[in-house]
């Protein structure tokens, strides 16, 4: 800079214009600035413009001034640059102001203390936050947002590192309370000798961008989310941990009673009891607030108002806390409906084929920005995209129960508990939604104090499955009314389940089949006779010793036929336990099944040291192994045979001569005394004469005849012949034929069995331990 007085003589001459220059003050004070002029001489310079300066002895230099009048002063002060200098500082100039003039880029310059110096981010010229001159972040940003990016200019302002594309989240401070997504960049600026002097800042809002994405992701982790079970509550509360915290900070999903029980929810217009049931609820601050309806209550009755009739029609509602509160009325249902803080509301109908099956209700209370439409109609699409998931839960819950209750209706009763075997069964649906199976057991008491100990499993579930194990149990009890051998019961079924495939539509004949282990227990010879159709063998714990699987060869599965099945015998000592089981309680011990039978057999080993109770064993074992889910269903039957007093069989053996008669029935007579059992003597003379006689006329010998004493009077009668008995009404003329007549008239049942040689007809009788009067 330089004082030059009107007639052009220098009066005062700066450092800076020495440097320029190149020449001292007392070279240039006292005369004329044009002698500066390293051009040809000049008159007069105009008030600004370009001129070349001779520079020390030789050189020269180009600079560009200004001249302006001090007013009140005989001088003008010029001021002078180099003409480079000048043209950057020209186009520096350029850039701000092509900067400040924007409205979709943002610019700001901060100095060392990240104070706006120069901004375009104003209120109306940009879309992000506000940032006045002079403001500093934690001015315009919520905490945890200006810590953030207040750290990151530090890093720029120390290292000098610019940063390029960073995204920024920022939630105001003032109004309007929003949350935006900006994308920024930032370098260092620097004085002329390097020294830092701020950071200039770029910012693009990225807000709507970003909001789009955040829905396409919420719309995507819904779909991915919810709708993965079929288990109604667990669908619900996937709705509501989908919408907390990335949509909302309050979220609730209420469902129609009648959806929870499977069946569709009834049609109403209007306000009232909505028979609806808080069912999932979820909470961004942690802990579901206390004072708001709570998870399994019912929701209190709403005025009718058209908010409440949209809702019904399948529309979706977007209101704020005043609308709400003026709706409600009543403070303690409006605590009841709105969290602390909640400014923002949006519900939406879960809708499906016409029906209300509920609704989603989400809160605003942290974030300060309200819900707007496009929020409402990303609601309205994921609420609908939720009610054909809770609709299709919805079916199978209903289709679920049917099958359930026709499972259990189909299973014979838990415990039963006779003189010589108590028994206990279990069943178990799959877990994790899977179908109802058509694994079942069955305990079925036979004559002669015998019992048939079943457990099967039929392959493929649902409701076919359930319908092949009703029709196998039915026939399996057939059977052993026959008094078949279990390896018979087993070929009998074999050819069922071949049948029931032939039946089968051809491409589900492959699936028709089942696995199956029948063992016949006898308490008089304490024996336990088994075969195997493809099932595991059962495990024998022994009275205060080990438990072990039985040696038992399976044969193949029902319906495969071609290979005959084999028998099995073990020793039944009273207070053992017999344990019939599935494959699919053994893949809740482990997924290798010997090494899971190994473990099933050591946990009911020690289980029976411990618990007598057949229920309780059959409880502890339910819930062992390693607590993998039922991911099939499991059956379970335990069975602990008691002892019999010998005293109470009594047997003997005839000839097949006349005489035997008489002896057999005077043996009869004698035992049954002996029992104390006098009123049932006259009875058992008849039904042992005609039996006896008929071996002796028909069968030959030797004769057989035993009584058994239990909750009933068995009376057995077994010869060589393998003759089926008939029934048959004789003629008034006949002098024979009426012998099994009169058995069959006598006793309270009969019937007769095979042996490996020649048959056992038997008859039961009620105890009469007194003569009748």
């Amino acid at each position: 800079m330089a004082l030059v007085d009107r007639r052009g003589i220098v009066a005062g001459w700066s450092r800076a214009a020495g440097e320029l220059v190149g020449r001292a003050a007392d070279e240039v004070l006292g005369r004329s600035v044009l002698r500066l002029l390293a051009e040809e001489r000049r008159a007069r310079l105009p008030e600004r413009g370009e001129a070349v300066l001779r520079s020390g002895a030789s050189g020269s230099v180009r600079v560009r001034y200004w001249a302006e009048e001090l007013r009140g002063s005989p001088f003008s002060l010029v001021m002078a640059m180099g003409a480079d200098r000048a043209a950057d500082a020209e186009d520096a100039d350029a850039v701000f102001r092509a900067l400040l003039s924007q409205d979709r880029l943002g610019f700001l310059l901060r100095d060392t203390d990240l104070a706006v110096l120069r901004t375009n981010v104003l209120p109306g010229k940009f879309g992000g936050p506000p940032q006045p001159v002079g403001s500093v972040l934690s001015d315009v940003m919520q905490g945890k947002d200006a810590e953030e990016t207040e750290r990151t200019l530090r890093e720029v302002l120390e290292t000098g590192r610019p940063l390029a594309a960073q995204e920024q989240h920022v939630r105001s401070t003032r109004p309007p309370y929003q949350e935006w997504s900006l994308s920024y960049s930032t370098i260092r600026t620097e004085d002329a000798a390097g020294r830092p002097t701020g950071v200039a800042i770029f910012l693009t809002d990225a807000t709507e961008h970003w909001r789009a994405g955040q829905r396409a992701e919420l719309r995507h982790r819904a779909s991915a989310r919810v709708g993965n079970s079929l288990d109604i509550e667990r669908t619900a509360q996937e709705i509501a941990d989908t919408l907390v915290p990335d949509f909302a900070d309050i979220a609730w999903v209420d469902l129609a009673h009648a959806v929870l029980t499977g069946e569709e929810p009834p049609k109403s217009v209007g306000g009232g009891d909505l028979l609806l049931r808080r069912v999932a609820v979820r909470s961004a601050d942690g802990p579901w607030p206390e004072h708001l309806l709570q998870v399994g209550a019912s929701v209190p009755p709403f005025p009718d108002r058209p908010m409440v009739r949209d809702i019904q029609e399948g529309r979706t509602i977007r209101m704020d806390r005043d609308s709400v509160e003026e709706i409600l009325g009543n403070p303690a249902r409006i605590r009841l409906a709105a969290p602390d803080g909640g400014h923002s509301l949006v519900i939406a109908p879960l809708f499906a084929r016409a029906l209300l099956l509920g609704t989603v209700g989400v809160w605003r209370a942290e974030r300060p920005d309200p819900f707007d439409e496009e929020d409402a109609e990303l609601l309205t699409e994921i609420a609908a995209q939720a009610a054909l998931s809770v609709d299709n839960a919805r079916r199978y819950t209903r289709e679920h129960r049917a099958v359930d209750s026709l499972q259990r209706r189909l299973l014979p009763q838990a415990s039963t508990s006779t003189r010589v075997m108590e028994t206990t069964g279990s069943y178990v649906p799959a877990e994790a939604g899977a179908e109802i199976g058509g694994d079942w057991f069955d305990a079925i008491a036979l004559p002669s104090l015998r019992t048939a100990l079943v457990v099967g499993d039929v392959f493929g579930s649902g409701l076919h499955a359930t319908a092949t194990m009703g029709r196998l149990r039915t026939a399996v009890q057939t059977l052993a009314d026959l008094e078949l051998d279990p390896d018979e019961v087993l070929t009998q079924l074999d050819t069922l389940v071949a049948r029931l495939a032939a039946e089968a539509e051809p491409g589900h004949r492959d699936t028709v089949g089942a696995t199956c282990l029948v063992a016949l227990h006898d308490p008089v010879t304490r024996r336990c006779v088994m075969a195997s159709a493809g099932h595991p063998p059962p495990i024998l714990a022994l009275p205060d010793g080990p438990a072990e699987p039985v040696d038992l060869q399976p044969g193949p599965p029902l319906g495969v036929g071609g290979l005959p099945f084999e028998t099995a015998t073990v020793d039944t000592p009273p207070g053992s336990v017999l344990c019939l089981y599935t494959d699919g309680l053994l893949r809740r011990y482990g997924p290798d099944l010997d090494t899971a039978t190994l473990d099933l057999a050591d946990r009911l080993a020690r289980l029976q040291r411990s618990e007598e109770r057949l229920p309780s064993l059959s409880k502890g074992l339910m819930t062992g192994g390693d607590g993998t889910p039922f991911l099939d269903d499991a059956a379970l039957l335990l069975a602990r045979p008691s002892a019999l007093d010998p005293g109470s069989v009594a047997s003997w053996e005839f000839p097949a001569e006349p005489d035997a008669v008489g002896a057999a029935r005077n043996a009869a007579t004698e035992k049954l005394t002996e029992w104390g059992l006098e009123g049932n003597t006259f009875v058992t003379e008849l039904i042992v004469s005609e039996l006896v006689t008929n071996a002796v006329r028909h069968a030959g010998g030797p004769i057989g005849l035993r009584l058994i004493r239990g909750e009933l009077l068995y009376c057995e009668v077994t010869d060589p012949s393998n003759t089926q008995p008939r029934l048959r009404r004789a003629r008034t003329t006949d002098e024979g034929g009426r012998g099994l007549f009169l058995v069959a008239q006598l006793s309270r049942r009969w019937g007769s069995r095979y042996g490996q040689s020649g048959k056992t007809i038997w008859a039961e009788q009620e105890l009469v331990e007194e003569f009748p009067e």
